[in-house]
């Protein structure tokens, strides 16, 4: 088969086009035909060495398509069945070996692209407003990358809870984007950002703020929240946060940190399922819609990783085999 395979960590020009051995499900698995792959920050994460990595691998962890065999100890799927995952290792292939544990049904209306990129982005939004910390209407709460997959989703789940939504962006097009998926105001980035988000809070603040820039955004997000305001550090687009000092959370007003994991949050299969099933529920139902920004060629993950890190993408991007 052929598949995306790194030997060094690094750029995205590490990213080879390559035939690879078919994989053969074991205990536990069934081997897929991708149809479609997300694309994900983690994934840059992971090339460059950021977050640990051995060499050589095959990445990617998103995606979807069709049961084409069944390993041993698999209950509940058989041949032909469409899932989609969010955790199978070697997921920019044409084949993928799937953990059956972390395989869950797509329903019927759910397009490929949009099941390939659903899951973990989808996913991180519902753990981000029904977990981490779970806005109530009326509330006023700040978003940053307004126009990302993550984004996007999180102010349309945000929104439909009655919560005001204020977001970050850096172009029109993006703005116009935000909008559309129900944020109330829209901010470009910038050294006055906290002042305005302020602005707009009647000089109160924010209940939370979910920050998956980081570094560039970090101290913005910290001065944007109200009294016992939670600050969700959910991800590092721009780098990792220095280290600060904690002090800095009593001046604040008694405020909250936290640096969750989508991991940690679908630590059991039912807790994957009641996540899973809200998001592909709402998709099929037309209530949550999945922006795909891009589409490429599995050839061209070296271009998906570029313009992703550049930030001229929108919305979610997938790799199609």
């Amino acid at each position: 088969m052929r598949a995306i395979q790194v030997s060094e960590l690094g750029g995205p020009e590490v990213l080879t086009y390559a035939e690879v051995p078919d994989p053969q499900p074991g205990p536990g698995q069934v081997l897929v035909d991708t149809e479609a792959i997300g694309v994900n920050f983690i994934d840059t994460y992971l090339r460059t060495g950021l977050y640990p990595q051995d060499v050589p691998y095959l990445p990617g962890a998103e995606g979807t398509g069709v049961v084409a065999a069944v390993g041993p100890e698999v209950d509940g799927f058989q041949i032909g069945d469409r899932v989609a995952w969010k955790a199978a290792a070697g997921s920019y292939a044409e084949r993928v070996l799937v953990p059956a544990a972390e395989a869950v049904p797509v329903p019927a209306g759910v397009e490929p692209a949009v099941a390939a990129s659903a899951l973990l982005q989808g996913m991180t939004a519902h753990y981000l407003v029904e977990s981490v910390y779970r806005p109530e209407s009326g509330e006023t709460v700040l978003v940053h990358a307004g126009a990302g997959g993550v984004g996007l989703l999180l102010t349309q789940m945000a929104t439909a809870k009655g919560v005001r939504v204020i977001t970050t962006v850096s172009t029109d097009e993006k703005e116009a984007l935000s909008r559309a998926a129900g944020a109330a105001e829209v901010l470009r980035y910038g050294d006055d950002l906290a002042q305005r988000v302020r602005k707009l809070t009647d000089g109160q603040g924010v209940a939370a703020v979910y920050d998956g820039v980081g570094r560039d955004t970090f101290e913005a997000s910290l001065a944007s929240l109200r009294i016992r305001g939670m600050l969700a550090l959910f991800g590092g687009a721009s780098g990792p946060v220095p280290p600060f000092d904690l002090q800095r959370l009593n001046r604040g007003g008694s405020l909250f940190v936290t640096r969750p994991s989508l991991g940690h949050y679908t630590r059991t299969r039912d807790e994957l399922l009641w996540r899973a099933g809200d998001v592909l529920a709402a998709i099929a139902a037309g209530t949550l819609h999945v922006r795909i920004g891009a589409t490429y060629p599995l050839a061209e993950a070296e271009r998906a990783h570029r313009d992703l890190e550049s930030r001229r993408t929108t919305g979610s991007i997938v790799l199609v085999p």
